[in-house]
């Protein structure tokens, strides 16, 4: 499973948020990393870095094995919480799909 991460030029993002939020994403899909190929997120700041409510953006699309690609996406305000948020849609999204 291949994780890739994408921001936009008004998220400050380096190395080690790279290192986390990979770590993050492939622990919590774990359990599902057989069906997975690869998983991209994007991050952006719809506000472009004005102060602003649920304007931090995660859309992460999900690759499957012999399926249809699925993408969730979740607005907050933080990334943390936006990327918390997609992982939660993601989990159920699969659970669905690959647990019928």
């Amino acid at each position: 499973m291949t994780v890739q991460i994408n921001t936009d030029k008004n998220i400050e993002w380096d190395q080690r948020h790279n290192e986390h939020f990979t770590g993050l994403i492939n622990g919590e899909l774990d359990r599902y990393s057989e069906h997975i190929t690869r998983v991209e997120v994007h991050v952006s700041d719809e506000n472009a870095g004005k102060k602003g409510v649920n304007d931090i953006r995660c859309l992460m699309e999900v690759r499957i094995e012999g399926k249809q690609p699925i993408a969730v996406t979740e607005q907050s305000n933080t990334i943390e919480q936006s990327v918390a948020g997609s992982i939660t849609k993601v989990k159920a999204a699969l659970k669905s799909i690959l647990e019928h």
